[in-house]
């Protein structure tokens, strides 16, 4: 599989998003979860995206986490598997809740070290900005747990251009990574993408596809993209992960799945040459 960097990490050019394991209904059985961890190990994914708040509800929080550590152990040798897991959503119930505050992140990160079975996070990212907490107070409490070891690799989510600048500043070369929303049908975080390729930081698509509920509607809302598919043969998802890499060589799009087919179709997607023809009919579409 093509291979692209996160920090000091080469990784591949795809890799999993861990979500609608935990919270995607109905749920994938325990069992069919691990088997879609290990089918995207065995395509050649390095790189598997989760969060402490990836869950049905509070009661639960960290399930997600745990999923994917269990999943791990289980394959026998995924030692060179980057596992980016993310702090400051809080769960009210089923609720989704910010708190950026230091010492929140020092015990979301502890529990996670905890729930993940590590002695170091590979990459920790702020989830979404706090409203109540100022962004560098944020960024300093990120700075602080690369700083005492219990994170090798910093990242931010849900981030502007700004917010970006100020977390270089403070977190320095530890930060290797964005997390924002792009997709076919969401480009706003364009923007981000090109600042990211600027200055080295790589960026993780989140959903890539537009959604779980969009993803399904993908080959009849983005008719350019199904088009494209036809043409080479492939399924239109495929078609879209090549397009995200296509935007610039720091692009690592984190599809979710729920099948172990739907994440082996989705590694597909990184060795997937689209002509320069194709390429500007999707960016124009």
């Amino acid at each position: 599989m093509q291979k692209r960097r996160i920090g000091n990490r080469t990784v591949s050019a795809v890799g999993l998003g861990a979500m609608p394991l935990s919270t995607k209904d109905p749920r994938p059985s325990p069992e069919e979860a691990e088997a879609v961890v290990h089918a995207a190990l065995d395509a050649g994914v390095t790189v598997i995206d989760t969060a402490d708040a990836y869950s049905r509800d509070e009661a639960e929080f960290g399930h997600n986490e745990e999923l994917v550590a269990r999943a791990l152990a289980s394959y026998g040798s995924a030692g060179d598997v980057l596992v980016a897991t993310k702090g400051g959503h809080t769960r009210r119930g089923a609720e989704w809740e910010l708190d950026g505050s230091p010492a929140y992140l020092r015990r979301a990160c502890e529990a996670s070290l905890r729930r993940l079975g590590v002695e170091a996070i590979g990459l920790y990212q702020f989830h979404r900005p706090d409203p109540v907490t100022p962004w560098e107070e944020s960024m300093g409490a990120l700075r602080e747990l690369v700083d005492d070891g219990l994170v090798q690799l910093a990242g931010i989510s849900n981030a502007d251009v700004g917010q970006i600048d100020a977390a270089r500043a403070i977190v320095g070369d530890a930060l290797v990574s964005v997390q924002n929303q792009f997709s076919p049908g969401w480009r706003s975080s364009a923007g981000e993408l090109a600042h990211c390729a600027q200055h080295g930081l790589a960026f993780l698509p989140w959903s890539p596809f537009g959604g779980v509920s969009a993803a399904k509607e993908l080959g009849s809302t983005a008719a350019e993209f199904a088009a494209v598919a036809d043409e080479l043969g492939v399924s239109v998802y495929q078609v879209t992960l090549a397009w995200h890499l296509a935007q610039a060589d720091v692009v690592v799009p984190i599809p979710g799945a729920s099948r172990a087919e739907s994440i082996t179709d989705s590694a597909a997607a990184a060795d997937l040459q689209l002509t320069d023809d194709q390429l500007s009919r999707l960016n124009a579409a």
